[in-house]
Protein backbone atom coordinates (compact mmCIF):
# COMPACT_ATOMS: atom_id res chain seq x y z
CA UNK A 1 0.00 0.00 0.00
CA UNK A 2 1.41 3.27 -0.80
CA UNK A 3 0.04 7.05 0.14
CA UNK A 4 -0.18 10.31 -1.90
CA UNK A 5 -1.67 14.04 -1.26
CA UNK A 6 -3.12 15.66 -3.71
CA UNK A 7 -3.76 19.34 -4.03
CA UNK A 8 -6.44 19.56 -1.99
CA UNK A 9 -5.16 18.02 0.96
CA UNK A 10 -6.60 14.65 0.81
CA UNK A 11 -4.67 12.01 1.65
CA UNK A 12 -4.89 8.66 -0.59
CA UNK A 13 -4.07 5.05 0.99
CA UNK A 14 -3.59 3.41 -2.54
CA UNK A 15 -3.75 -0.70 -3.39
CA UNK A 16 -1.82 -1.77 -6.33
CA UNK A 17 -2.18 -4.40 -8.58
CA UNK A 18 -0.79 -6.55 -11.72
CA UNK A 19 -3.65 -6.98 -14.05
CA UNK A 20 -1.14 -10.50 -14.99
CA UNK A 21 -1.80 -11.55 -11.91
CA UNK A 22 -5.34 -11.19 -11.51
CA UNK A 23 -8.46 -12.93 -13.04
CA UNK A 24 -10.57 -11.63 -16.09
CA UNK A 25 -13.32 -10.76 -13.37
CA UNK A 26 -11.21 -8.98 -11.25
CA UNK A 27 -9.86 -6.99 -14.06
CA UNK A 28 -13.50 -6.09 -15.55
CA UNK A 29 -14.68 -5.03 -11.97
CA UNK A 30 -11.52 -2.43 -11.50
CA UNK A 31 -11.88 -0.74 -15.26
CA UNK A 32 -15.67 -0.58 -14.67
CA UNK A 33 -15.33 0.87 -11.16
CA UNK A 34 -12.81 3.24 -12.49
CA UNK A 35 -13.69 4.10 -15.99
CA UNK A 36 -17.24 5.90 -15.90
CA UNK A 37 -19.63 6.71 -16.50
CA UNK A 38 -19.89 5.47 -19.71
CA UNK A 39 -22.74 6.12 -22.32
CA UNK A 40 -24.47 2.93 -23.30
CA UNK A 41 -25.53 2.31 -26.66
CA UNK A 42 -28.26 0.08 -28.06
CA UNK A 43 -27.19 -1.57 -30.94
CA UNK A 44 -29.67 -3.45 -32.81
CA UNK A 45 -28.66 -5.88 -35.54
CA UNK A 46 -29.70 -8.59 -38.00
CA UNK A 47 -28.24 -11.92 -39.40
CA UNK A 48 -28.26 -13.64 -42.72
CA UNK A 49 -31.85 -15.38 -41.74
CA UNK A 50 -33.40 -12.14 -40.96
CA UNK A 51 -33.82 -12.90 -36.96
CA UNK A 52 -32.46 -9.16 -35.02
CA UNK A 53 -30.82 -9.17 -32.04
CA UNK A 54 -30.96 -5.67 -29.66
CA UNK A 55 -28.36 -5.16 -26.80
CA UNK A 56 -26.47 -2.73 -24.78
CA UNK A 57 -22.89 -1.84 -24.81
CA UNK A 58 -21.28 0.47 -22.27
CA UNK A 59 -18.18 -0.05 -23.85
CA UNK A 60 -18.86 2.75 -26.50
CA UNK A 61 -18.24 6.49 -27.71
CA UNK A 62 -17.37 8.27 -30.32
CA UNK A 63 -14.08 8.92 -32.19
CA UNK A 64 -14.94 11.31 -35.34
CA UNK A 65 -17.30 13.88 -36.77
CA UNK A 66 -15.15 13.53 -40.47
CA UNK A 67 -16.15 10.77 -41.22
CA UNK A 68 -19.06 10.33 -38.41
CA UNK A 69 -16.88 7.27 -36.04
CA UNK A 70 -18.61 5.51 -33.34
CA UNK A 71 -16.95 2.39 -31.79
CA UNK A 72 -18.32 -0.11 -29.69
CA UNK A 73 -16.93 -3.43 -28.11
CA UNK A 74 -18.96 -6.37 -27.80
CA UNK A 75 -16.53 -8.35 -25.72
CA UNK A 76 -15.98 -12.08 -25.74
CA UNK A 77 -17.97 -13.96 -22.81
CA UNK A 78 -16.02 -13.75 -19.43
CA UNK A 79 -17.06 -17.51 -18.51
CA UNK A 80 -15.99 -19.24 -21.79
CA UNK A 81 -14.99 -17.39 -24.58
CA UNK A 82 -17.82 -17.32 -26.74
CA UNK A 83 -19.28 -14.85 -29.11
CA UNK A 84 -22.19 -12.60 -28.30
CA UNK A 85 -25.34 -12.43 -30.92
CA UNK A 86 -24.44 -8.99 -32.27
CA UNK A 87 -20.57 -9.84 -32.92
CA UNK A 88 -22.06 -12.58 -34.82
CA UNK A 89 -24.53 -10.58 -36.44
CA UNK A 90 -21.84 -7.60 -37.62
CA UNK A 91 -19.57 -10.01 -39.07
CA UNK A 92 -21.66 -11.48 -41.27
CA UNK A 93 -24.44 -8.40 -42.06
CA UNK A 94 -21.96 -5.40 -41.54
CA UNK A 95 -24.30 -2.84 -40.19
CA UNK A 96 -25.50 -1.54 -37.46
CA UNK A 97 -28.12 0.90 -35.27
CA UNK A 98 -26.96 2.39 -32.21
CA UNK A 99 -29.31 4.01 -30.45
CA UNK A 100 -29.19 6.47 -27.32
CA UNK A 101 -30.80 4.81 -24.16
CA UNK A 102 -32.59 7.46 -21.81
CA UNK A 103 -34.00 6.88 -18.59
CA UNK A 104 -37.89 6.15 -19.07
CA UNK A 105 -36.07 2.94 -20.87
CA UNK A 106 -33.65 1.86 -18.54
CA UNK A 107 -34.74 -1.22 -17.30
CA UNK A 108 -36.09 -2.18 -20.82
CA UNK A 109 -32.72 -1.83 -22.33
CA UNK A 110 -31.31 -4.06 -18.90
CA UNK A 111 -33.78 -6.35 -19.52
CA UNK A 112 -32.59 -6.99 -23.19
CA UNK A 113 -29.00 -7.50 -21.94
CA UNK A 114 -29.97 -10.83 -20.68
CA UNK A 115 -28.56 -13.72 -22.60
CA UNK A 116 -31.17 -15.17 -24.57
CA UNK A 117 -30.99 -17.92 -27.25
CA UNK A 118 -29.78 -16.90 -30.43
CA UNK A 119 -33.12 -16.41 -32.98
CA UNK A 120 -35.18 -15.10 -29.69
CA UNK A 121 -35.73 -11.33 -30.52
CA UNK A 122 -35.24 -8.63 -27.75
CA UNK A 123 -37.34 -6.00 -28.89
CA UNK A 124 -40.39 -8.45 -27.84
CA UNK A 125 -38.86 -9.32 -24.87
CA UNK A 126 -37.83 -6.10 -24.00
CA UNK A 127 -41.50 -4.51 -24.57
CA UNK A 128 -40.02 -2.18 -27.53
CA UNK A 129 -40.97 -1.46 -30.93
CA UNK A 130 -39.21 -1.76 -34.37
CA UNK A 131 -39.45 0.27 -36.69
CA UNK A 132 -37.77 0.34 -40.42
CA UNK A 133 -34.18 2.28 -40.98
CA UNK A 134 -33.74 3.97 -44.25
CA UNK A 135 -30.11 3.10 -44.75
CA UNK A 136 -29.55 -0.26 -43.62
CA UNK A 137 -31.14 -3.33 -42.84
CA UNK A 138 -31.05 -3.46 -39.12
CA UNK A 139 -34.47 -2.06 -37.38
CA UNK A 140 -34.68 1.09 -35.36
CA UNK A 141 -36.21 1.41 -31.44
CA UNK A 142 -39.23 3.98 -31.73
CA UNK A 143 -39.05 4.25 -28.14
CA UNK A 144 -35.30 6.32 -27.77
CA UNK A 145 -34.91 9.73 -29.20
CA UNK A 146 -31.63 9.24 -31.24
CA UNK A 147 -31.06 6.75 -33.66
CA UNK A 148 -27.95 6.71 -35.35
CA UNK A 149 -27.95 4.37 -38.64
CA UNK A 150 -24.25 2.91 -39.51
CA UNK A 151 -21.64 0.88 -41.74
CA UNK A 152 -19.86 -1.50 -39.92
CA UNK A 153 -16.13 -0.04 -41.60
CA UNK A 154 -14.14 -3.00 -39.41
CA UNK A 155 -13.81 -5.27 -36.57
CA UNK A 156 -11.15 -5.50 -34.88
CA UNK A 157 -10.11 -8.32 -31.97
CA UNK A 158 -8.11 -7.05 -28.87
CA UNK A 159 -7.64 -10.69 -28.05
CA UNK A 160 -8.90 -14.25 -28.23
CA UNK A 161 -9.83 -15.24 -23.97
CA UNK A 162 -12.93 -14.62 -22.33
CA UNK A 163 -13.08 -10.95 -22.02
CA UNK A 164 -11.23 -9.58 -25.17
CA UNK A 165 -13.05 -6.55 -26.42
CA UNK A 166 -13.70 -6.64 -30.16
CA UNK A 167 -13.95 -2.97 -31.47
CA UNK A 168 -16.64 -2.64 -33.78
CA UNK A 169 -15.95 0.54 -35.71
CA UNK A 170 -18.95 2.43 -36.94
CA UNK A 171 -19.27 5.17 -39.36
CA UNK A 172 -22.88 6.89 -38.76
CA UNK A 173 -24.96 7.34 -42.11
CA UNK A 174 -28.33 8.49 -41.24
CA UNK A 175 -29.28 10.15 -38.13
CA UNK A 176 -33.15 10.35 -36.41
CA UNK A 177 -33.71 12.80 -33.97
CA UNK A 178 -36.76 13.39 -32.26
CA UNK A 179 -38.20 16.93 -32.08
CA UNK A 180 -38.85 16.84 -28.72
CA UNK A 181 -35.13 16.88 -27.67
CA UNK A 182 -33.99 19.65 -29.97
CA UNK A 183 -33.01 23.10 -28.84
CA UNK A 184 -33.92 25.92 -31.20
CA UNK A 185 -30.15 26.18 -31.59
CA UNK A 186 -30.47 22.54 -33.28
CA UNK A 187 -28.51 20.51 -30.92
CA UNK A 188 -29.19 18.08 -28.67
CA UNK A 189 -30.87 19.51 -24.91
CA UNK A 190 -29.48 16.47 -22.29
CA UNK A 191 -32.02 17.46 -20.18
CA UNK A 192 -35.01 16.57 -22.64
CA UNK A 193 -32.73 13.38 -23.76
CA UNK A 194 -32.29 12.01 -20.31
CA UNK A 195 -29.24 9.74 -21.15
CA UNK A 196 -28.20 7.22 -18.81
CA UNK A 197 -24.74 5.92 -18.38
CA UNK A 198 -23.08 2.78 -16.75
CA UNK A 199 -20.41 2.98 -13.47
CA UNK A 200 -19.25 0.11 -11.73
CA UNK A 201 -21.64 -2.83 -10.23
CA UNK A 202 -25.79 -2.22 -10.81
CA UNK A 203 -24.77 1.43 -10.21
CA UNK A 204 -26.01 3.91 -13.69
CA UNK A 205 -26.01 7.93 -13.88
CA UNK A 206 -28.22 10.13 -15.73
CA UNK A 207 -27.75 13.32 -17.44
CA UNK A 208 -30.68 15.11 -15.61
CA UNK A 209 -30.31 13.54 -12.02
CA UNK A 210 -27.90 11.26 -10.10
CA UNK A 211 -26.83 8.30 -9.21
CA UNK A 212 -29.50 5.13 -9.22
CA UNK A 213 -29.15 1.12 -9.18
CA UNK A 214 -30.47 -1.06 -11.85
CA UNK A 215 -30.32 -4.53 -10.90
CA UNK A 216 -28.47 -6.52 -13.57
CA UNK A 217 -29.67 -9.64 -15.19
CA UNK A 218 -27.12 -12.48 -14.65
CA UNK A 219 -27.04 -15.79 -15.37
CA UNK A 220 -30.81 -15.83 -15.96
CA UNK A 221 -33.12 -14.52 -18.88
CA UNK A 222 -36.38 -13.07 -17.53
CA UNK A 223 -39.69 -13.72 -18.96
CA UNK A 224 -39.74 -11.02 -21.07
CA UNK A 225 -42.58 -8.44 -21.40
CA UNK A 226 -43.73 -10.43 -24.18
CA UNK A 227 -44.97 -12.90 -21.32
CA UNK A 228 -46.83 -10.55 -19.66
CA UNK A 229 -50.43 -10.69 -19.84
CA UNK A 230 -51.96 -9.17 -22.53
CA UNK A 231 -54.86 -6.93 -19.91
CA UNK A 232 -51.53 -5.31 -17.82
CA UNK A 233 -50.22 -3.76 -21.47
CA UNK A 234 -53.03 -2.44 -22.58
CA UNK A 235 -54.73 -1.12 -19.13
CA UNK A 236 -52.18 1.58 -19.33
CA UNK A 237 -51.37 2.24 -15.81
CA UNK A 238 -47.33 0.91 -16.12
CA UNK A 239 -44.60 2.55 -18.00
CA UNK A 240 -42.07 0.59 -19.59
CA UNK A 241 -39.44 0.52 -17.09
CA UNK A 242 -42.48 -1.15 -15.08
CA UNK A 243 -43.11 -3.58 -17.12
CA UNK A 244 -39.59 -4.08 -18.06
CA UNK A 245 -38.98 -4.83 -14.13
CA UNK A 246 -41.59 -7.59 -14.05
CA UNK A 247 -40.62 -9.30 -17.57
CA UNK A 248 -37.05 -9.58 -15.61
CA UNK A 249 -38.43 -12.08 -13.07
CA UNK A 250 -37.09 -15.34 -14.09
CA UNK A 251 -40.05 -17.58 -13.41
CA UNK A 252 -43.97 -17.03 -13.28
CA UNK A 253 -45.17 -17.68 -10.08
CA UNK A 254 -47.45 -21.05 -10.20
CA UNK A 255 -51.42 -19.90 -9.25
CA UNK A 256 -51.34 -21.33 -6.24
CA UNK A 257 -48.87 -19.27 -5.38
CA UNK A 258 -50.82 -16.25 -7.23
CA UNK A 259 -54.10 -17.50 -5.59
CA UNK A 260 -52.24 -16.92 -2.00
CA UNK A 261 -50.52 -13.75 -3.08
CA UNK A 262 -54.01 -12.48 -4.03
CA UNK A 263 -55.71 -13.37 -0.80
CA UNK A 264 -52.73 -11.88 1.06
CA UNK A 265 -53.17 -8.58 -0.77
CA UNK A 266 -57.19 -8.72 -0.65
CA UNK A 267 -58.16 -9.95 2.01
CA UNK A 268 -61.56 -9.18 1.97
CA UNK A 269 -62.32 -8.72 -2.01
CA UNK A 270 -65.10 -7.45 -3.44
CA UNK A 271 -64.39 -7.76 -6.77
CA UNK A 272 -63.65 -10.60 -9.86
CA UNK A 273 -59.91 -9.89 -10.91
CA UNK A 274 -60.60 -10.52 -14.63
CA UNK A 275 -63.37 -8.05 -14.35
CA UNK A 276 -62.71 -4.78 -15.76
CA UNK A 277 -62.94 -3.55 -12.17
CA UNK A 278 -60.55 -5.92 -10.87
CA UNK A 279 -58.23 -5.37 -12.98
CA UNK A 280 -58.09 -1.70 -12.09
CA UNK A 281 -57.41 -2.50 -8.55
CA UNK A 282 -54.79 -4.89 -9.19
CA UNK A 283 -52.46 -2.49 -11.39
CA UNK A 284 -53.05 0.13 -8.83
CA UNK A 285 -51.77 -2.74 -6.12
CA UNK A 286 -49.20 -4.09 -8.70
CA UNK A 287 -47.71 -0.32 -9.32
CA UNK A 288 -47.53 0.20 -5.39
CA UNK A 289 -45.78 -3.78 -4.97
CA UNK A 290 -42.95 -2.30 -7.73
CA UNK A 291 -42.33 0.39 -5.68
CA UNK A 292 -41.87 -1.22 -2.27
CA UNK A 293 -39.24 -3.72 -4.38
CA UNK A 294 -42.24 -6.51 -4.25
CA UNK A 295 -41.95 -7.93 -7.89
CA UNK A 296 -42.89 -11.34 -7.59
CA UNK A 297 -45.61 -10.27 -5.62
CA UNK A 298 -46.64 -7.95 -8.19
CA UNK A 299 -45.73 -10.64 -10.98
CA UNK A 300 -48.34 -12.94 -9.23
CA UNK A 301 -51.04 -10.20 -9.13
CA UNK A 302 -50.52 -9.98 -12.49
CA UNK A 303 -51.15 -13.50 -13.82
CA UNK A 304 -54.37 -13.10 -11.58
CA UNK A 305 -55.86 -11.14 -14.30
CA UNK A 306 -55.89 -13.60 -16.74
CA UNK A 307 -58.90 -15.71 -17.52
CA UNK A 308 -59.20 -18.98 -15.73
CA UNK A 309 -56.77 -21.62 -17.32
CA UNK A 310 -54.64 -18.78 -18.26
CA UNK A 311 -56.10 -17.58 -21.40
CA UNK A 312 -57.45 -14.27 -21.57
CA UNK A 313 -60.13 -13.05 -23.71
CA UNK A 314 -60.44 -12.75 -27.00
Amino acid sequence: MSQASNPSGTSWHFEGWDPANLDTPSVQNLLQGAVGPRPVALASTINPRGEVNLSPFSFFNVFSANPPVLIFSPALRVRDGSSKHTLRNVMEIPEVVIQVVPFALVEQVSLASSEYAEGVNEFQKAGLTAWPSLKVTPPRVAESPVHMECKVLEVKPLGTGGGAGNLVICEVVYFHVAREVLLPTGSIDPYAVDAVARLGGDWYTRSSMGLFEVEKPLRTCGIGVDALPTWLQEIGTLDGNRLARLGNQPTIPTMERCRAIFLEQFPARAFEPTSQEGRVALALRIGLLLDQGRTEQALALAMMGKEEGGQEEG
